[in-house]
């Protein structure tokens, strides 16, 4: 699975706003070239916070354990609390105590995200045959609850 195919998945819902960010749209440099998905409401308006984003850089001081750059990328979903129980078979509020059994660089494996785990959020570093049937539900749901 690759940016352009998450972005196309994404895309071919018309209430979904893709922006990847740039200097052109204001975004901060650090997140130039990174993609966040955001569910727009009858208004045209899109939500705040994104429901899905793809990172091509760790963030320094902030978001460094997915070791990423060069060829690699991590999908982030928010999936919610009851779909990251079911998946990790702990809940959100626990992660802090349970870190040390993931790692967070390994490539094409599910994890609670680094930093937003806590908050019901799922990554993938270069999604590939070991994750692709697991992401497509999880893209599904994370876009389903975007519009809830």
């Amino acid at each position: 699975m690759t940016q352009d195919d998450i972005r196309q998945y994404f895309a071919a819902d018309p209430a979904v706003r893709i922006q990847i960010a740039c200097a052109e749209d204001g975004s901060p440099a650090l997140a130039w070239g990174d993609t966040f998905c955001y569910a727009v409401d009858a208004d045209g308006e899109a939500k705040k916070m994104p429901f899905a984003t793809i990172v091509t850089k760790d963030y320094a001081g902030f978001d460094e354990e997915s070791q990423l750059g060069g060829d690699l990328f991590r999908l982030n979903l928010d999936v919610g609390k009851q779909a990251f129980e079911r998946l990790f078979g702990f809940a959100p509020r626990e992660l802090a105590a349970r870190r040390a059994e993931f790692d967070f660089a390994e490539t094409d494996r599910l994890f609670p995200h680094p930093v937003y785990g806590a908050n019901g959020w799922v990554s993938a570093i270069n999604p590939g045959e070991r994750t692709r049937e697991a992401l497509g539900e999880l893209m599904a749901l994370a876009l389903q609850r975007a519009f809830a």
